[in-house]
């Protein structure tokens, strides 16, 4: 095998979701911090971060980018990535302590927990007004659900790089900036197969409902209304 092929290669879709999405989250993330900073701080405080009271409609941007490319990413993942999420088989795998097995199997709940504390960030930065933290109010239960959540996918997206360089080193993170792009995985065919499977979306969309393990379908419906539930009860409140 050259060094050409055995180059990491990780499908175009998959790169431009995961990364549009780990960049408005990661961007989230640093402008929540300064958002807390801003108004509030109890729990420590970085002196050398002005206050700057536009960073909160700042970090609501980023989150909102971070929501609505959510559903897609997560479909995707789920329906292109499944073998990167936990599997039924994942508890067995985890007794065999130590060998190669049992570090993918870390990788994939990691990847799963990974998603299950977007959720989580996202849902609880939907419950919350605007209007808190600049009138002062900082002791609503969402803001500090957000607060605790800012902490776990924190906590998350860094066990899911360590997990990643473990497993598949460098060249595993490199291959997800990689702009190679096979013949077959270009752009330029996504107009091409819409078009030739558009008139039966209908039965591709059952079909691969179908294909889905019963736990991958229990984790799409639960994110997805998940993220249909913010919205609502964003409307509501």
């Amino acid at each position: 095998m050259n060094k050409k092929q055995s180059i990491l290669y990780q499908p175009l879709l998959l790169r431009i979701f995961h990364n549009f999405q780990a960049i408005f989250t990661i961007l989230a993330m640093v402008t929540a911090f300064w958002t807390y900073n801003t108004y509030d701080g109890r729990w420590g405080k970085v002196n050398f971060l002005p206050d700057w009271n536009a960073i909160e409609g700042i970090h609501g941007t980023f989150g909102l980018w971070s929501l609505l490319l959510f559903p897609v990413f997560t479909i995707y993942v789920i329906h292109r990535g499944q073998t990167k999420l936990i599997q039924t088989n994942t508890p067995n795998q985890l007794k065999l302590f130590n060998k190669p097995i049992w570090w993918y199997s870390l990788h994939r709940i990691v990847n799963t927990l990974s998603i299950f504390s977007l959720v989580f960030a996202v849902f609880s930065g939907k419950m919350m007004d605007e209007k808190w933290l600049p009138q002062g109010e900082l002791n609503h239960i969402w803001y500090y659900l957000h607060l605790i959540s800012l902490l776990i996918i924190t906590l998350t997206l860094a066990l899911h790089l360590l997990m990643s360089v473990k497993i598949g080193g460098y060249p595993l993170l490199l291959s997800m900036v990689n702009l190679r792009v096979r013949d077959k995985d270009s752009w330029r065919l996504w107009k091409k197969n819409i078009i030739n499977n558009s008139p039966q979306y209908k039965e591709i969309i059952i079909k691969e409902w179908a294909k889905l393990a019963p736990h991958f379908k229990f984790l799409e419906m639960v994110i997805l209304l998940s993220i249909l539930g913010a919205w609502l009860f964003s409307f509501i409140k």
